[in-house]
């Protein structure tokens, strides 16, 4: 017996719709974790100067330790 796909004259490629739709959830998902972002920027503004020496960043490093570009000073450990 033989079959046929009810594939055989379909596209593989996604459909516009569904392309639209993951770039709305891509920017959703950009936009919630950039207010994530500012808010943990906000938040650790309002840590004093001791908070911040105890956690291991001083003020000038609140937004590159956020933002993932923090790298820390392993020297003074050797």
């Amino acid at each position: 017996m033989t079959t046929i796909s009810q594939t055989a004259g379909r596209s593989l490629r996604p459909s516009s719709s569904s392309g639209f739709f993951a770039t709305l959830v891509n920017a959703a998902y950009a936009l919630f974790n950039r207010l994530e972002r500012r808010s943990a920027v906000k938040t650790l503004n309002e840590l004093d100067d001791r908070a911040l020496r105890d956690i291991g960043i001083n003020r000038s490093q609140i937004e590159d330790a956020v933002y993932g570009q923090f790298k820390a000073d392993l020297t003074r450990y050797l």
